[in-house]
């Protein structure tokens, strides 16, 4: 496993007037996007920043370079087995609204068998990384939360 991928909206207190209109989410408000992979530990294995606030999770993997280097042949190494048939590509863990690409694994939604339901548990609890990863991300870098977006990305 490569890590978690999810995407999360940062409110953007001080948005520029003249991009209010890319920049506004369903609510009303100013938000822009982070896409990150975090891995257990949370790592944050790749970030991707900036994108305007009304879209959602696809549109932002649409425009990710998060598959750039798989596309160029020089993506990680991984190799397991399961089931006794030997992987060779990564993969990454994924709430339902990821497509059904073999490099996304979900949780299974009506786990009906013990082996099923004790996936689901796991595969959750792992999912939740990068969600661990954006809450470690607001509490450590209050500025984000407390001065707005402009200030985070000249430290960045």
């Amino acid at each position: 496993m490569i890590g978690s991928i999810d995407c999360m909206h940062w409110q953007w207190k001080n948005c520029p007037t003249a991009w209010q209109g890319d920049y506004g989410n369903r609510k009303g408000q100013k938000s822009i996007i982070l896409e990150a992979v975090a891995g257990f530990d949370t790592w944050v294995w790749h970030a991707f920043f900036g994108v305007a606030g009304s879209q959602n999770d696809l549109n932002v993997l649409g425009q990710s370079p998060v598959f750039n280097d798989v596309l160029r042949g020089q993506g990680p190494n991984v190799t397991y087995q399961v089931n006794n048939t030997v992987y060779q590509t990564g993969y990454y863990l994924a709430d339902g609204i990821y497509p059904r690409w073999t490099t996304f694994v979900k949780s299974i939604p009506n786990s009906r068998s013990q082996k099923q339901k004790l996936f689901a548990t796991y595969q959750d609890g792992y999912r939740k990384d990068v969600e661990r990863c954006f809450g470690i991300l607001q509490a450590r870098w209050l500025i984000i939360r407390v001065m707005g977006f402009e200030l985070a990305l000249s430290l960045i």
